[in-house]
């Protein structure tokens, strides 16, 4: 299993910025695929989950800021973010695990398997 993020950068307060996670050793269409992001000296925090049927979910600080799409075909899934704010500043990851009847359920990180290396966003003027 192999995670890949990009689409990470500096960004102006109010700007927007499209992540993207790219997918590939397993069966992507079957397993949802969730977006953390971690701050320094806070624990890792959910944004964002697509299950593989679509069905998606977002943590409450990013809803109505943010769109998560997914490309079974590309093996890829894309979080669209717009109006953001500082404290949207952090290393964001996506993950996967193994259970893929979990869907976008119990997005506590520790019951993750598989994480890419993560993608700076700095929100700052």
């Amino acid at each position: 299993v192999q995670l890949v993020e990009s689409g990470g950068g500096l960004v102006q307060p109010g700007g927007s910025l499209t992540l993207s996670c790219a997918a590939s050793g397993f069966a992507f269409q079957v397993y949802a695929i969730t977006w953390f992001r971690q701050v320094p000296g806070k624990e890792r925090e959910a944004v964002s989950c697509i299950s593989g049927d679509g069905t998606s979910a977002y943590v409450d600080s990013i809803k109505g800021r943010a769109t998560i799409s997914r490309d079974n075909s590309g093996k890829s899934v894309s979080l669209q973010m717009t109006s953001l704010r500082p404290e949207d500043a952090a290393i964001y990851y996506c993950a996967t695990r193994g259970d893929a009847a979990m869907g976008c359920r119990q997005l506590n990180p520790e019951n993750f398997d598989y994480w890419g290396q993560g993608t700076q966003v700095t929100v700052s003027s």
